[in-house]
């Protein structure tokens, strides 16, 4: 249980503007007087390019579309100046999880020599997101293990720790070593939104349950829309990156055992990022899939390629130390529900409670009510109809002769009168 967040005054919250650019570029700047606490993207970085694209950032914003939260940022502002910025983002495409990109705030010191100020902002920026987007019922947030400040504020907020990530480095000389071997992938496939339940598939085996319930993806997550497609190929366009997928089929099972992307760099200025799921009864695909890799990459610019693995993967990390990849960056993922407890108003004790009062609930509260079966015995039954003469033309019911129709009348008036008193 959480203590509760001491609420700094005059403190307001709202939606990022464009007039806050200028007031928050100060935030990029690496100094004492910021702490950047989040993605290790630098919150400059970003900026640019939300200054060059605000428009239509706005006008996405404006309607529902996947690129609706491209850039959802709140501020803190006190006193008309700016003391914090918070980056959030959904994590799959239902919105039920979201992820808190990076978290911007001034440090400022308390006069009185307590808790500092910026801690307090960061807290309310992060409760205002959990108050304000309704839909996400998990937060995930991943931030470097040596980070005590940040670890401090992302738990006295509730987060707790969901898993370990690393992230490794492989050289050019490595990949060029490895793009030597070839590969024995005879069912590797290219990807398409075909391909969507077999990578959803895949994807939940090679996590744990917990974690699975916490990223909550679904076959939509692994499809790309028309509007998706559109907006991917400029930002490909216009940082000179080319985006390669496929998947390995298992034509015994129908299934998906192995899958990557790679997105690669044109020109040679940045490092090739790749993406690597492998089902965990197929290890083995581990240095295919890396020499699969490694082929692509040489056709590019000679650059460091880039991926990331975590503690629930062990054969991974095994492979990548024996190969020498080189360790770069150590996070810990962290999640948070939203779901409140309700609190009971009472305890109560199961000790003191007597065998009256246990079965004092299965007594009846009012008195019960006579039923309709009675009534139903009560009703004469209906007399009997004659019965047809099917032998007879018409089916006409059958009428007895007159002579005896005349004796059971006595017969019937007879036996109908009560038995009469001796008089005599």
């Amino acid at each position: 249980m959480t203590s509760a967040i001491p609420q700094t005054t005059n403190i307001t919250i709202r939606p990022f503007q464009f007039r806050d650019l200028e007031a928050i570029a100060h935030f990029s700047l690496e100094g004492s007087g910021v702490e950047q606490q989040g993605d290790s993207l630098k919150l400059g970085q970003r900026l640019q390019h939300v200054r060059r694209w605000y428009g239509l950032l706005k006008f996405f914003s404006l309607f529902p579309n996947p690129l609706q939260h491209l850039f959802s940022a709140y501020v803190a502002e006190q006193g008309n100046r700016i003391q914090g910025i918070i980056q959030v983002s959904p994590f799959n495409r239902t919105r039920s999880t979201w992820k808190v990109d990076q978290v911007a705030v001034e440090a400022i010191a308390p006069s009185n020599g307590d808790q500092p100020l910026s801690s307090d902002i960061g807290s309310q920026l992060l409760r205002y997101c959990f108050q304000a987007i309704w839909e996400a019922r998990t937060w995930l947030i991943e931030v470097e293990v040596n980070d005590k400040s940040a670890l401090a504020l992302y738990r006295q907020n509730g987060f707790q720790s969901l898993a370990e990530m690393t992230y490794w480095a492989i050289a050019p000389e490595l990949l060029k070593a490895l793009a030597e071997r070839e590969p024995d992938l005879p069912n590797l496939l290219p990807v398409s939104n075909a391909d969507a339940n077999l990578l959803h598939q895949l994807d939940t085996a090679s996590m744990p349950p917990l974690v699975r319930q916490v990223f909550d993806r679904q076959i939509l997550d692994f499809k790309t829309s028309l509007l998706g497609s559109v907006y991917n190929g400029m930002t490909n366009w216009m940082s000179h990156t080319e985006v390669i997928s496929s998947y390995v089929f298992e034509p015994q099972r129908k299934a998906a055992i192995g899958y990557f992307q790679i997105k690669l760099c044109r020109d040679g200025s940045r490092p090739h990022i790749a993406q690597l799921t492998v089902h965990p009864a197929y290890t083995w695909l581990y240095p295919e899939l890396l020499s699969q890799m490694a082929r692509i990459a040489q056709e590019f610019p000679a650059q460091t390629l880039r991926l990331a693995s975590a503690d629930y993967q062990p054969e991974r990390e095994e492979y990548l130390e024996q190969i020498g990849a080189s360790r770069t960056e150590h996070t810990l993922m962290m999640s948070r529900s939203v779901w409140h407890k309700l609190r009971e108003a009472k305890p109560v004790s199961l000790e003191g409670l007597h065998l009256s009062e246990v079965l004092q609930g299965f007594q009846p509260a009012r008195k019960p009510v006579p039923s309709r079966i009675s009534l139903i015995k009560s009703i004469p039954p209906l007399p009997q109809r004659n019965k047809l003469d099917l032998s007879q033309p018409g089916g006409q019911p059958t009428s007895p002769p007159a002579d005896s129709q005349s004796s059971n009348s006595k017969d019937n008036t007879l036996s109908d009168l009560p038995d009469s008193p001796n008089l005599g």
